[in-house]
């Protein structure tokens, strides 16, 4: 192909030295994993529940856009109406689903692998469910096409023997127009199963995966976000008119598609770009949208700096490559044949039309196509071959540049698709028993299994939470009540047991026993479980705060008494211990002591602290006695915490695991004036499918005069406490901001 006989090259290069331009480079990497049992690719068994569901979801949308509900319905036509009766029969499938049921299972099934590869450490290991998921999809659509085809055949054959020549002739041209409309009804099935998969990961996953690895690998997903991902080899006319556009599709063709990746291939070489080298560079920076907008502006470039001046000029090399090589014409046709391609295709073909708005015979044979059909006039085609032959000066160069920009996102996207097709061929998704056993037994199977489907043996638990929420001074609230000739039972019952009580499910969190006026609960994580126990205890904490503040501010306004509370939450990495006291199951487990010490206040720091100056709840000290006799530190510790939630150091490191923590550090009023406070910040998923935002602030333990509480010296020690002051929370979330300055006043 000829060399470029525009600009000269040197003036070219300098204007394109304004510009710097992305590069991207799709993959999917699968390394580290285990081969299967052939040695070459990745055994997968998903979900059975998940695989009936989605072919019972295919079949469904295969009818649906095939509009051939009444031939697959399950009653014979001629059993329930005269045969003379050729009116089409609209039956509901009853294949037992429903259509939301599919998005919902699909949901889970992600958020599965994904606490899987928490679990594990290993982020290939949702990429491999990914991969896997629309591997089965994309081939279970053929297959449940072929199905229902096949359905229709034998009903038509089957009603062809009973019905008269008029009802068979019409069943006949409903089974030839679903078979020839194939491609069409597998783009409409593909574009909802692409929908359902942008939604889940933008509502969703996005976020939890962010929540459990950070934003390092988030880039890798967008290979799965792909439009022509259920398209054969990225070719689809209708599919490429209405999101991309619509390049040739035979040899014949100047504007196919590897003919215009030459040219803008020789295009990119002769800006002379000093990284844009290589083969691999040039396909890298075709691979991102955003360049042709900084080189070209989107056709539409202005003149008021030189970077502007610039684009202009790379705009009109870019539109004088076009006219080079005969490509200005099918480009302005690619897109004036959009609005009318619903009017005359079908019956024409989309290509076909397309040439006719720009080759004189082929123009002629549209017509005569068209005049054969007899209902569909000319005059909306005739308007649009006059706007292609209208298309001059600007109009062309805003042309030339919108082109330049779908080209790319459609050259991106069909890179997208080699990049996955490639990691699916790794791939083997396993439907034979016998092969998942004998890949089972070797351990080489990777199994993504809904939660009701997993096995016994998984369900045992790998280690648990304890939490403890300790009332304070419940006796004299009692006495101030019967004092007043009011009930104590009713009122601890309804402003702290059943609200407690009723957050218990939304966590997962389960009750252990009452203690006196404490409550003990636990979160327990079992194997192939998603790993959130510590988490979601701290917001569970947080929420039952929230709750008792609220209740004290509607005691405060009756003049009833108030509740004060501390909470305790400590973890351990083993499954607890049980005894028997009759029928009754007792836990041990030494998270429970953890959590009494967590939980407690000492009187002298709450007589020292009466007057908290600051937006936290937990303090821990160490006093000059204690220090001095030798105790164990952790155990000598004068604690302060009223209305808050102390972690032990165990429950912090498996938080860290848990879920992606950002680190703030923030200079904050405290204890002994402006002190440094680090912060940690993140989201947690909740069981429901939410998420909440977490805030632990590390404190330092101060060593202090046992009797004033005079501040001597930081020790070495630290405690942990969740922050449960909304002010934190707004804080934290304007300090992110880069404008912000931390101003935070009690």
């Amino acid at each position: 192909m000829a060399r470029f006989k525009f600009l000269q090259r040197r003036d070219l290069a300098e204007h394109a030295g304004y510009f710097k331009l992305a590069k991207y480079v799709p993959s999917v990497s699968l390394e580290g994993l285990v081969p299967g049992v052939d040695n070459v690719r990745h055994d997968v068994f998903l979900s059975p529940k998940f695989m009936q569901l989605a072919r019972q979801h295919l079949g469904r949308l295969i009818v649906q856009y095939g509009d051939v509900q009444e031939l697959v319905a399950e009653e014979a036509a001629g059993s329930s109406r005269p045969p003379w009766d050729v009116r089409p029969v609209v039956r509901k499938p009853t294949n037992g689903a429903e259509p939301g049921d599919f998005r919902r299972t699909l949901a889970e099934l992600y958020t599965v692998a994904l606490s899987c590869a928490k679990s594990e450490g290993n982020l290939t290991l949702d990429l491999l469910a990914h991969v896997a998921v629309l591997k089965f999809l994309k081939s279970e659509l053929l297959g449940q096409f072929n199905q229902v085809l096949d359905r229709v055949r034998a009903r038509v054959n089957e009603d062809s023997k009973h019905s008269l020549p008029a009802r068979t002739h019409v069943l006949q041209e409903r089974f030839a127009r679903f078979q020839v409309g194939k491609k069409m009804v597998l783009r409409k099935v593909g574009e909802e199963l692409f929908r359902t998969q942008r939604e889940l990961e933008k509502e969703t996953l996005a976020r939890m995966r962010r929540s459990l690895f950070g934003d390092e690998e988030a880039g890798v997903y967008e290979i799965f976000l792909n439009r022509l991902l259920f398209t054969e080899e990225g070719r689809d006319d209708y599919l490429n008119a209405e999101h991309y556009v619509m390049l040739g599709n035979y040899e014949r063709d100047p504007d196919r598609f590897f003919a215009i990746l030459e040219i803008a291939r020789l295009f990119l070489k002769s800006l002379e770009l000093g990284d844009v080298r290589e083969e691999r560079d040039i396909r890298a920076v075709l691979s991102v949208p955003e360049n042709a907008q900084e080189l070209v502006a989107g056709g539409t470039p202005g003149d008021a700096d030189p970077k502007s001046r610039a684009q202009q000029a790379i705009l009109t090399a870019w539109l004088e490559a076009l006219e080079q090589h005969g490509m200005v014409q099918h480009v302005i046709a690619a897109y004036e044949v959009v609005p009318i391609l619903p009017e005359y295709s079908p019956p024409i073909n989309a290509q076909q039309l397309k040439n006719a708005l720009i080759q004189r015979a082929e123009r002629l044979r549209v017509e005569e196509l068209l005049e054969e059909h007899g209902k569909l006039s000319v005059e909306a085609m005739h308007d649009a071959i006059k706007r292609v032959l209208g298309c001059r000066g600007e109009e062309r160069a805003k042309v030339a540049g919108r082109f330049l920009m779908d080209f790319i996102r459609y050259h991106r996207d069909v890179r997208k698709l080699e990049a996955l097709t490639a990691a699916m061929d790794r791939v083997n998704v396993i439907i034979n028993p016998k092969v998942r056993e004998l890949s089972a037994i070797n351990n080489t199977l990777y199994e993504f299994m809904l939660p009701d489907e997993q096995k016994p043996a998984e369900e045992r638990v790998l280690d648990h939470v304890v939490l403890k929420a300790d009332l304070r001074d419940s006796s004299h609230v009692t006495r101030t009540l019967y004092e007043r000739g009011l009930n104590p039972a009713s009122y601890f019952s309804l402003n702290f047991y059943e609200p407690v009580n009723r957050l218990l499910p939304l966590f997962g969190a389960e009750k252990v026993f009452l203690e006196g006026d404490a409550v003990i609960m636990a979160l327990f994580e079992r194997q192939g479980e998603a790993q959130f126990a510590v988490a979601r205890c701290c917001v569970l904490a947080r929420e039952i705060i929230g709750v008792v503040r609220a209740y004290n501010e509607k005691s405060r306004q009756a003049g009833l008494p108030t509740l004060e509370l501390g909470i305790g939450i400590a973890y351990q990495d083993s499954a607890p211990l049980y005894l028997m006291d009759g029928a009754t199951r007792v836990m041990i487990s030494p998270a429970l002591n953890e959590s009494d010490r967590l939980s407690s206040c000492s009187r002298v720091a709450r007589r020292c602290l009466a007057k908290n100056p600051t937006h936290f709840n937990v303090f821990a000290f160490q006093s000059a006695e204690s220090a001095s006799n030798g105790a164990d530190p952790e155990e000598s510790l004068v604690r302060y915490n009223i209305g808050g939630v102390h972690l032990d150091e165990a429950a912090f490191q498996k938080l860290r695991q848990e879920i992606s923590l950002r680190t703030d550090n923030l200079q904050l009023p405290m204890l002994w004036g402006r002190e440094p406070i680090r912060l940690y910040s993140g989201v947690v998923p909740l069981p429901s499918g939410g998420f909440q935002k977490l805030v632990v602030r590390e404190g330092r333990v101060a060593h202090v005069d046992p009797r004033t509480f005079a501040f001597k010296r930081w020790t070495d020690l630290r405690y942990y406490e969740a922050c449960t002051s909304a002010e934190i929370y707004e804080h934290l979330e304007k300090a992110k901001a880069p404008a912000a300055t931390p101003v935070l006043v009690r």
